[in-house]
């Protein structure tokens, strides 16, 4: 059995490919792993502040000396990276807007890396904190930027595994539907994706 944080990034709800694919992906889980708990936070639906001054000064506010604001701006952050701390496999869709990732998901990423908490400094080099966890990436894009021309402009994947990585968690696989706007490889991109899960080795 599992503890499994499902991170929803799409605004396209019910006709998301990203979260289509994090569903195919969460179904493989739960069929290897039966009994399994998902928690899905949806944040387009419940999103983290993006950070802004008081945001800043609460994290950077020793905790003896907060003020209930300073503590309800930092409970966003604390119950996120609760979240992360408690799961077992993390599965976060991506869907491609302007080459990156979505607003919504980099105040995530922004609310759980914390120095001290998520990551810390040791003889001058980062060391992450958060481990032991695996990590599935369900990209989705109207190009195709796994290879060819377009690799150079994917800056969501690069970007993700570093910062996942940066916090310690290093077992990072992706899995993409893309070529969707493509006449040609649209119909054929979801089942390719799923084809692709459904041979993966959970």
């Amino acid at each position: 059995m599992k503890k499994i944080l499902n991170i929803v990034s799409s605004a396209k709800g019910n006709n998301s490919f990203s979260i289509k694919l994090s569903n195919a992906i969460i179904d493989k889980l739960l069929a290897a792993y039966p009994g399994s708990q998902v928690k899905t936070h949806d944040l387009t639906a419940n999103p983290l502040p993006h950070l802004h001054e008081n945001q800043l000064n609460a994290f950077f506010t020793p905790e003896e000396k907060r003020t209930d604001s300073h503590k309800q701006l930092v409970d966003y952050s604390d119950q996120a990276i609760q979240d992360l701390k408690d799961a077992d496999i993390v599965v976060i869709g991506v869907p491609f807007y302007n080459f990156n990732i979505p607003s919504a998901l980099k105040a995530w990423v922004d609310h759980i890396v914390r120095g001290g908490i998520t990551f810390k400094y040791e003889n001058g080099a980062p060391q992450g904190l958060v481990t032991n966890k695996k990590v599935y990436l369900a990209m989705a894009s109207g190009g195709v930027y796994s290879d060819g021309p377009m690799k150079q402009y994917d800056f969501a994947e690069p970007f993700l595994r570093f910062i996942l990585s940066f916090i310690g968690l290093n077992d990072i696989t992706t899995f993409r539907v893309e070529g969707t706007a493509y006449p040609d490889l649209a119909d054929a991109a979801f089942p390719k994706a799923v084809e692709a899960v459904n041979e993966y080795a959970f």
